[in-house]
């Protein structure tokens, strides 16, 4: 597929805007899961308070935390507070603040500044005393508190002391070796249960304030849900833009591709089209480019955006919880085997399906093709027989890989629940010691799903790559041949003196990887306003010979003149703009009578287009139509007869009006009434011309000017009529067997 990569160069604005949606719609992916693990540990648990730095404090409890604190933290907090004291405040400032804390009619207050800087040890500081604060009013409260009463100097003081007013009044050192006292016993805690702790601390206070806590709750669960489906949105938006992008570019890359190899095989040599069946470029332009088409939209959708996932998954979650990170990898382990096996047995599988689809369109296509042929033999079991076999062999290898593909999404499913399953369990243990909380957990299973869902995808991408390699390397075949005839670098004129004269000089001739000539020492000249005829028995080179002079294939010795220069000095259709070529199987094409006989000259007026009918013997079965010239000719032109396809093909070389006309065994499919009134009315409309006929009867030639006769690729005779029949014994021979001794005496 590499080499078709310069097919997309139209596309790389489109595909550089693919990767940068992709980017986007990856981070939103990544960020979902923090703000769903805010929601369940900040929003439920902690009652929508999201930093244990409270907003609001009465006096006396501000009083209390700075005596925790080490001095530095103390004076930090404190000067980024602003006293609330209803004496010392307007009255207008004050009915703003009872709105929002009615406990300031009683008790002065320190709120936090709206623009208050603070610094983390300070910040880590203030949790550590609001910790110690609750602690401390339960000793005060029960006698003991989760830091524990037997050896602390704080639970040893007397029943119904003043813990504050005891530790205001202590000098300073003591004071803080009872605080390092107090934070020994908390060396076992967390910084989550810290934060916890002080957060449900904080969330009293403000019960104590007055505030709303409901309302707190519900406020910071509504924001950052809110924030969520904007982020969801967002990528919602870059999902469906990528996608339609991506189908566009693909599409484009399709159109492209089939343009290219259709004007590749249109200039084709046939010795191209002997390398290549007709079976196998339908496939290579139809099925072959839909795979590529296919794998490119996937690429496009998940090649870039699947890593970025996975690798954003995997920094989320060790900057998350480290601890947990070895369930990732067991689980990228696991995948990863049943990834390898998987390519291990399906990849020959898919390079196999092509070859497959070649031979079933070949059979299918020579089946239809020989139908007629084979209703007459009655050998439609046999065909059967044959498209069965193919049929079932292309049937057997897609059950093969569709099966596996079934099984590999229960097996990848089974996994990902298991992994969700094991980290519950770790992670409820984790939960249970207080170093996770429940919706870290939910996050990190979350993170864990989006890194096994991006090898997912990345493996499901290249389960397709084998296959969509195999198409894209034979439509590249095509695409990489080199025709074996093109024009040539410097174009020669031609003569116009020699206007239609045709000279075959020692030519020989020999097809592709061939080891012998099938022409050998070919030399005649064929003028204008005479007829030139070869005649020879099957397989001796006479449609071989008519062949070379359109340069269907090109000689591989001698040389070829039209017009006094050698058809290999000058530009193709030039050539065969001077060439009316009827073939030896007439070829039809869909569209009306009409339209098949102006196919070399479209401009052509209808009374040239009747006058081409009637010279060609057509005109009649053309008028006893009811559409006469529209009338429609279906594809391959099955709904006319042999003869009535060759005079159609002869009507549409004779209105090109060429210097040379080439029938290859045209006359072969008429009765010998047609045949005689279409040579006599050709001599009257290509008097002008020369005329090349190559024919196996002796009466559509035997009038003939010259008379080549052919046996082995070789001439053997040379002459009219009369001195062949006296100079050839070839000539002769054939004579005697198509002609009564009557006739050959004439």
């Amino acid at each position: 597929m590499l080499r078709l990569i310069r097919y997309l160069r139209p596309f790389v604005g489109a595909i550089l805007l693919i990767f940068a949606l992709l980017f986007v719609q990856a981070m939103t992916d990544l960020e979902l899961p923090d703000y769903m693990s805010n929601i369940v540990n900040i929003g439920i648990q902690q009652n929508g308070i999201d930093k244990p730095v409270p907003s609001v404090l009465r006096q006396s409890v501000m009083e209390h935390l700075l005596l925790l604190m080490p001095a530095g933290d103390a004076d930090e907090i404190k000067a980024n507070m602003t006293l609330l004291d209803r004496t010392q405040m307007s009255s207008q400032a004050y009915e703003a603040a009872l709105k929002q804390y009615p406990l300031i009619v009683d008790e002065t207050l320190y709120e936090l500044k709206p623009d208050a800087v603070i610094s983390d040890s300070a910040s880590a500081a203030l949790a550590k005393a609001l910790t110690m604060l609750s602690a401390i009013e339960q000793i005060q409260e029960n006698g003991t508190s989760s830091l524990g009463s037997g050896d602390s100097m704080l639970a040893n003081l007397p029943a119904g002391s003043d813990i504050f007013q005891i530790l205001a009044q202590l000098p300073a050192a003591q004071r803080q070796q009872m605080l390092d006292q107090a934070e020994e016993k908390m060396t076992g805690l967390t910084d989550s249960i810290l934060r916890q702790t002080a957060i449900t601390r904080i969330s009293a206070e403000y019960k104590a304030i007055g505030l709303d806590i409901a309302a707190i709750q519900s406020g910071y669960v509504l924001r950052t849900g809110g924030i969520m489906l904007l982020i969801a949105l967002i990528g919602a938006v870059c999902s469906i833009l990528v996608g339609l992008l991506a189908a566009r570019v693909a599409a484009g890359l399709s159109r492209n591709l089939r343009l290219a190899v259709f004007s590749q095989v249109e200039h084709f040599s046939s010795a191209e089209f002997d390398t290549f069946s007709t079976a196998s470029l339908i496939t290579r332009s139809t099925n072959d480019i839909q795979q590529v088409q296919m794998t490119l939209v996937m690429l496009l959708r998940i090649l870039f955006y699947a890593p970025i996932l996975g690798t954003g998954g995997v920094i989320k979650v060790i900057n998350s919880d480290v601890s947990m990170g070895w369930i990732i990898a067991l689980a990228v382990s696991i995948l990863m085997t049943l990834i390898i096996v998987m390519f291990i047995i399906a990849i020959p599988r898919f390079k196999k399906v092509q070859k497959l689809v070649d031979r079933l369109n070949l059979v299918t296509r020579e089946i239809l093709t020989g139908m007629m042929v084979i209703r007459a033999f009655n050998t439609q079991r046999h065909q059967d027989e044959k498209f069965d076999a193919a049929n079932q062999d292309l049937t057997r290898i897609n059950l093969f890989i569709s099966r596996l593909m079934a099984l590999l999404m229960p097996m990848m499913m089974l996994i990902m629940n298991g992994i969700t399953l094991l980290i519950v369990w770790v992670g409820a243990k984790q939960v249970d010691l207080g170093s996770m909380q429940v919706g870290d957990i939910m996050a990190f299973m979350q993170y864990t799903m989006q890194i096994i869902m991006s090898f997912l995808m990345v493996s499901m991408v290249f389960i397709m790559l084998p296959r969509a390699s195999v198409s894209g390397q034979r439509i590249a075949e095509v695409l990489a041949v080199k025709p074996q005839i093109n024009d040539p670098d410097t174009i020669l004129p031609f003569d116009p003196a020699k206007r239609g004269k045709v000279v075959f000089d020692h030519v020989y001739f020999r097809y592709p990887n061939a080891d012998d000539d099938v022409l050998t020492d070919i030399t005649f000249t064929a003028q204008p306003g005479e007829t030139t005829a070869l005649i020879g028995s099957t397989g001796c080179g006479k449609s071989t010979v008519v062949n070379l002079i359109p340069r269907f294939y090109d000689v591989t010795g001698g040389q070829i003149l039209i017009d006094g220069v050698d058809v290999r000095q000058v530009r193709q259709h030039d050539l065969r703009e001077r060439i009316g070529y009827v073939a030896q199987k007439g070829v039809l094409f869909t569209g009306s009578i009409q339209d098949n006989i102006r196919y070399g000259r479209p401009e052509a007026s209808p009374d040239e287009t009747r006058q081409a009918a009637q010279t060609a013997q057509a005109l009649d079965f053309i008028e006893a139509s009811e559409a006469g010239f529209d009338t429609p000719i279906s594809q391959g032109g099955t709904n006319v007869s042999g003869g009535q396809k060759q005079r159609l093909s002869i009507a549409r070389a004779l209105i090109k009006r060429p210097e040379i006309y080439i029938f290859d065994d045209t006359f072969s499919a008429l009765d010998y009434q047609t045949d005689t009134a279409l040579r006599k009315a050709l001599r009257q409309q290509t008097g002008h011309a020369t005329v090349l006929i190559v024919a196996q009867r002796i009466g559509t030639i035997r009038h003939a000017d010259q008379i080549i006769v052919l046996d082995q690729g070789k001439i053997v005779g040379k002459g009219t009529h009369d001195e062949l029949l006296k100079s050839c014994p070839v000539y002769l021979e054939i004579a005697s067997s198509q002609l009564s001794e009557e006739e050959l005496a004439l």
